[in-house]
């Protein structure tokens, strides 16, 4: 069994295709007999089998690694530019076939999955200027005849464990980065929508890139497991949710790897008397209800300073009820459904629980049902009003179409309310006021913070990633830290003299004589 998903993601009814390991160049059924179904979160129907891999292919996988690393990180960085280039362009032409495959496996509408592989693409070009951010440093003449300079080598072979909310753009914030400064990358992608990897894959293998350097392993906590403890593996970057994030750091790192996990979040946006409501009524509901709310950066509450609170809820409200559920490949749909009747299931209990305990349900979608698509995982735009932070829906992460309405009476009582918050990944603050957007910035304990922007995710030349129990390890994502995690640096201090000259060693503490 060595076929894999490479044509178009749009299935007959009732197909269910294989998908496999990507392994030194090529598909690659593997030795796990384990299989996983994969889901049309739209349909609720099974379209793919994914194989899960096992301690075998672990180290099939892992040893290709090791034999293409130690060769690519010795190649010269314009080869590697060369595949990066190509790379970059390969991806950008088959833009629309990797967004059909997130949206026939996630959910989201093709127009976010489209976005999504844009988003990634940014991150491709920040790697192709790598003959920049790898240049080192040199001080010349640090003590007579001596030079001082430093460069940057390439860990080995790194992991990538990401999420199923990104499944082409978060790949694309780890892999480039990994492969431009030498490194040979192993992907292991979310069991829930794996097929865009593979595609991924493919595209690296014609892009040049020597078998090994980019390869695919599916599984479970069998090969995370391994992963994170296999003495060939020199790196691991996660993204998914903080207890995942706690146990991948503190296990890698206990097995001396270098760790860059981040977390879980709850996004804030403080919405001030005087914003422009309308301006932020309709970035509050992209932000809360675009892509089911299964974004790692979506606003997931609004907190409402005094005389804002009822004009914002009123216009959210308006803008939630106008929202089109369906399905993601339908042009008419603005919000797709949910990736599994779990993740259904969890956003209504959590509704529930906040109406039970005394939150007003302004726009209720816990009740939809799409025409034609009764068995989707559907879950309508929520709005939450009077939602008090001892509410379960406020303190746990919903990752779902919600969004909850905090009121406070002034600016500062909605930075206690973000900074008490064990999260800090994203916030934001809607405002016309320079001095009050100048507070928040400096006083919130949040790691990404946009001013009239609701999901500051930041460029590609910057690196991302929040605070708190948002993430672990001293690395955020991609940008200058992605370089940095990827690369160790080493110091040079060197003396050429004169073969005739008399030695001038001393017992004594070197100086800067």
């Amino acid at each position: 069994m060595t076929t894999t998903q490479t044509t178009s993601p749009a299935q007959s009814e009732g197909t269910v295709t294989e998908i496999t390991h990507w392994i030194d160049g090529a598909a690659d059924g593997g030795h796990g007999e384990r299989r996983q179904d994969v889901y049309n979160p739209a349909t609720g129907q099974v379209t793919g089998s994914l194989h899960l891999g096992d301690a075998d292919d672990l180290e099939k996988a892992l040893q290709a690694a090791r034999r293409a690393a130690d060769v690519w990180g010795e190649t010269s960085l314009s080869k590697r530019m060369a595949v990066l280039f190509s790379f970059r362009e390969l991806v950008h032409s088959h833009t629309q076939e990797l967004a059909a495959l997130i949206t026939a496996e996630h959910g989201k509408v093709l127009d976010d999955a489209a976005g999504e592989v844009a988003r990634g693409l940014e991150v491709v070009e920040f790697a192709c200027a790598a003959p920049q951010t790898l240049k080192g440093d040199y001080s010349d003449q640090v003590s007579t005849g001596i030079d001082v300079y430093s460069f940057r080598q390439p860990l080995g072979v790194v992991a990538g464990i990401t999420p199923f909310n990104f499944p082409v753009m978060v790949p694309l914030w780890m892999a480039p980065v990994a492969i431009v400064t030498g490194n040979a990358f192993v992907l292991k992608p979310s069991e829930r929508d794996p097929s865009a990897s593979v595609l991924l894959a493919k595209l690296w293998k014609e892009a040049g890139l020597p078998d090994g350097v980019f390869q695919v392993l599916h599984g479970d906590k069998e090969i995370v497991d391994g992963l994170l403890t296999h003495e060939l593996v020199d790196g691991v970057s996660f993204v998914g949710s903080t207890p995942i994030a706690k146990y991948v750091h503190e296990t890698g790192t206990r097995h001396g790897k270098r760790v860059q996990a981040l977390g879980g979040a709850k996004n804030h946006a403080v919405v001030m008397p005087d914003a422009d409501l309308d301006l932020a009524a309709d970035h509050l509901s992209a932000a809360a209800f675009g892509s089911a709310g299964e974004r790692c950066m979506a606003i997931s509450v609004a907190v409402a300073v005094g005389e804002a609170a009822d004009g914002i809820v009123e216009k959210v409200g308006e803008r939630a009820r106008n929202i089109t559920v369906g399905d993601g490949t339908e042009g008419s749909s603005d919000m797709g459904p949910l990736i599994t009747p779990a993740s259904k299931d969890r956003v209504v209990r959590l509704v529930g629980e906040a109406e039970a305990d005394g939150a007003a349900v302004v726009v209720d979608g816990r009740d939809l049902t799409v025409a034609g698509h009764e068995e989707g995982f559907f879950v309508g735009p929520t709005v939450l009003d009077r939602v008090q932070e001892t509410m379960s829906a406020y303190e746990q992460e919903i990752f779902g179409p919600v969004l909850a309405v905090v009121r406070v009476d002034t600016l500062e009582d909605a930075i206690k309310v973000i900074n008490a918050n064990p999260y800090g990944n994203g916030t934001a603050i809607f405002t016309g006021s320079g001095n009050a957007a100048r507070t928040f910035q400096r006083q919130v304990t949040v790691g990404m913070i946009g001013v009239n922007v609701p999901i500051p995710v930041p460029a590609a030349q910057h690196s991302f990633g929040g605070w708190k129990d948002s993430l672990f390890g001293d690395h955020h994502i991609y940008g200058p830290d992605g370089v940095r995690f990827y690369t160790r640096g080493k110091v040079i201090t060197q003396r050429w003299p004169h073969q005739n000259d008399e030695s001038t060693a001393s017992m004594n503490f070197p100086s800067n004589g």
